[in-house]
């Protein structure tokens, strides 16, 4: 199987190389690793391009705009700009990486492997670990069917199924639903961590805290379920207020009639799937 992977990265001068060195030293060999670094103020472009001079296998590629990080947009900008560079047919797996995580030295011989089980899986990923006292331990707010953001690897026909990824908050959550709405697998390794070097969302702008009730609304939700899920995700974020965000942030993107980004039966399709995990935690 022939891989693409794609790192959008935006000052990460600090965990940059230690990504690369973990990706160049896997079992299986990567066969392009396209860095997209984007408008980055610090080392990190010299650093990518230190990379680019000693591995064939790597290429940087600049990318101007906002020092915004804001969720969802700028990451999945940069990273179409790197895929822009490449004909996708010509690789079996894309794969959308952060800069600022360790592999296993087998965690892409892993992948494919699973991948090779069946072709009906669509997505494959193990789970983010975060440092905490000197161990690593799975990071919170981890659902065993959920493939963070930072990890994502497709199967290249199950990527241009589902259109790619949409540049908003909430892309890595509709890509994984598109998938299992198009009958495509997705697939976590429960014991295959990777080290998560900055926890997700702590370099994002204080101006997406409506972002995520907006994401809701787009993907057709509806106002229960948000209300639901986002109870949930201030609970484990331990920001109780968060709630009150999310839901503003809904009501906000409901008042500017905002377009959604699934169809109307992709919508009642994420809902029951919604419902149904909901359901089966209670008992029902």
């Amino acid at each position: 199987m022939k891989i693409a992977v794609i790192i959008p990265t935006y000052n990460e001068e600090r965990f940059i190389a230690k990504t690369l060195d973990s990706l160049l030293s896997q079992t299986f060999k990567i066969s392009k690793i396209f860095i997209v670094n984007d408008n980055s103020t610090d080392g990190t472009l010299q650093i990518a391009q230190s990379y680019q001079n000693q591995h064939e296998s790597i290429s940087v590629i600049t990318h101007q705009s906002s020092d915004q990080n804001i969720p969802g947009s700028k990451v999945i900008n940069a990273f179409n700009v790197g895929l822009s560079n490449i004909k996708i047919t010509d690789f079996d797996i894309i794969c959308k990486y952060d800069a600022d995580l360790i592999f296993p030295v087998n965690y892409i011989e892993l992948l494919v492997s699973r991948f090779r089980e069946s072709d009906t899986n669509g997505m494959v990923a193990g789970h983010c670990s975060i440092e905490n006292n000197a161990e690593w331990e799975l990071e919170k707010g981890t659902n065993k069917d959920h493939i963070r953001g930072a990890l994502k690897a497709y199967r290249t026909t199950c990527f241009q199924q589902i259109g790619g990824l949409k540049s908003s908050i909430g892309w890595d959550t509709i890509d994984e639903m598109l998938a299992r709405y198009y009958g495509w697998k997705v697939v976590t390794i429960p014991n295959l961590l990777v080290k998560h070097l900055k926890p997700t969302g702590a370099s994002y702008n204080s101006k997406a805290k409506y972002l995520q009730g907006e994401a809701f609304y787009k993907m057709r939700y509806g106002w229960w379920l948000t209300f639901i899920t986002a109870a949930k995700m201030a609970w484990n974020k331990k920001k109780i207020r968060l709630v009150l965000d999310y839901l503003k942030g809904y009501r906000l993107a409901q008042k500017n009639n905002l377009e959604p980004l699934v169809t109307e039966d992709q919508g009642h399709f994420i809902r029951s799937y919604r419902w149904n995990g909901i359901k089966s935690k209670i008992g029902f």
